[in-house]
């Protein structure tokens, strides 16, 4: 039988939707019970190899890389952003945002392998994401996202319903 490890390090993946509350509540709350820190992480999507063929006609190297850079950036100003937001809205949940909060990271590359791959290079004991239900004639349906970081995760998944 495989041992039960107690949760020290909590991925928290977020798409910066407008529904990820329920999600972030619940990895604090977690983190909380276990005496865990909580990795915020945003993948984003990479332009591709025709938005890089198009910028590199038009700008150096260097300048497509800072551009790369100043919008990660920022995705990550947006993220600090909406902390502090959400927290000043619930200051019961985040009076101890400090402790809890590890790091806020930013990545680029496909979402779902971004979550995989950053869980199993920092040590990462939970998955906490959120469903991203969409409603299509009628169904709940799971979003891609969630569905790939759970069938190739090494580590436990824990999935949020964040639909509308």
């Amino acid at each position: 039988m495989t041992e039960v490890k107690p949760f020290k390090t909590i991925l928290y993946a977020t798409n910066l939707g407008t529904h990820m509350r329920p999600v972030f509540r619940q990895a604090v709350n977690l983190a909380r019970i276990h005496q865990a820190k909580i990795i915020m992480l945003h993948a984003v999507a990479p332009i591709g190899m025709t938005g890089q063929a198009i910028l590199s006609m038009y700008l150096p190297d260097k300048e497509v890389h800072d551009i790369e850079q100043d919008s990660m950036n920022q995705v990550i100003e947006t993220m600090r952003e909406r902390l502090k937001n959400y927290c000043s809205e619930e200051d019961d949940i985040c009076k101890d945002k400090d402790a809890l909060i590890d790091k806020i990271a930013v990545s680029a590359g496909n979402p779902a392998d971004v979550i995989n791959h950053y869980a199993e290079t920092h040590g990462v004991d939970l998955i906490v994401i959120g469903t991203h239900t969409r409603h299509a004639g009628g169904h709940t349906m799971l979003g891609s996202t969630a569905r790939t970081v759970t069938q190739h995760s090494k580590v436990p998944v824990l999935m949020i319903p964040n639909g509308e």
